[in-house]
């Protein structure tokens, strides 16, 4: 039988999961084809690109939703387990599991809405596409792939960002390191950058050349939070203080979570330029500038050239 689509392979993946034991893809993979009953050749389909099958490319999206659900969490890279939701949802012996049944998860809806607040504050869209919108129904081509690298972003900029939490603190300093540098400064050179984070450091992480010529630094701050747990003002109180012992008044500080109210009064009321930069910002800023992605797929939109056609008769 067809590869189902990534919706209609939410069951099979979560039944896959349904011994509650660690499972690497390969095996979530394997009990998905055979639930499935599907054909050596229907295994070797590729997407158009080329870079891998259907079948891989369809069970890593189910299995982002669902996490994003709560249903599974994923333990290491390519290893993922059921939660105790998952089990209580296959407990409840579901005909089809898919985006309306998402829905009724509050960790699901919590995340859509933020991705839809965000989307509303960057511009990127006029207005909330409804459920009952079928794709391609009033779009043209150009605006349904824009869509889709639209969804595709913001699926990537959130698991860059579970990814980072997820990480020792000392990944989160170099990581923001590296991201000034690809971001310019220094002149984009990583030798004039380093990290500096340790016990009794005094607040500050790292530090990087303003520009090429190093002739102002940049004092970096990092915390590691989980989502949720904001950075307060006196944090920033501290870091505000080990910038102006260190002779300077500018600084980043950077956390995977957010900042209080009363953190960003504080900052815009401060002397010293500093620059505030949460959890989704930063997973933003990453893709945006290549930090810790690569591209995988590239596509082309070509048009006629008019001029060509519109050549003087000779």
């Amino acid at each position: 039988m067809p590869i189902g689509d990534y919706q209609s392979l939410m069951l099979p993946v979560l039944k896959a999961l349904a011994d509650g034991l660690e499972a690497p893809l390969s095996k979530i993979r394997a009990h998905v084809a055979a639930s499935e009953k599907l054909t050596e050749e229907e295994l070797s389909q590729r997407v158009p690109s080329g870079q891998q099958t259907v079948l891989n490319n369809r069970i890593s999206w189910s299995l982002l939703y669902l996490e994003r659900a709560g249903l599974v969490k994923r333990v290491r890279r390519a290893v993922y387990q059921l939660t105790t939701e998952g089990h209580r949802l296959l407990s409840e012996a579901p005909e089809r599991v898919d985006k309306t049944v998402l829905r009724t998860y509050p960790a699901y809806a919590e995340w859509k809405r933020l991705v839809q607040q965000r989307k509303e504050h960057e511009g990127t869209i006029k207005a909330a596409p409804t459920q009952s919108q079928v794709p391609g129904s009033e779009e043209t081509p150009e605006e349904q792939l824009g869509r889709a690298a639209e969804e595709l972003r913001t699926m990537l900029e959130s698991e860059i960002l579970d990814l980072v939490r997820s990480s020792p603190p000392e990944f989160l300093e170099h990581v923001i390191v590296d991201l000034l540098v690809a971001m310019g400064y220094g002149g984009g050179d990583a030798a004039k950058s380093r990290v500096t984070g340790r016990s009794g450091d005094g607040g500050i992480d790292g530090t990087i050349r303003e520009d090429a010529l190093g002739l102002d630094e940049v004092y970096v701050q990092a915390k590691k939070y989980a989502e949720g747990s904001n950075v307060g003002e006196s944090d920033l109180r501290n870091f505000a203080g080990a910038i102006d012992a260190a002779g300077t008044s500018k600084g980043v500080f950077v956390t995977t979570a957010g900042f209080t109210r009363s953190a960003r009064d504080y900052i815009a009321r401060s002397p010293k330029r500093i620059i505030l930069i949460d959890g989704e910002e930063l997973a933003r800023l990453m893709v945006q500038h290549g930090v810790g992605v690569r591209t995988r797929d590239r596509y082309e939109i070509k048009r006629v050239d008019e001029d060509y056609f519109e050549q003087e008769e000779l």
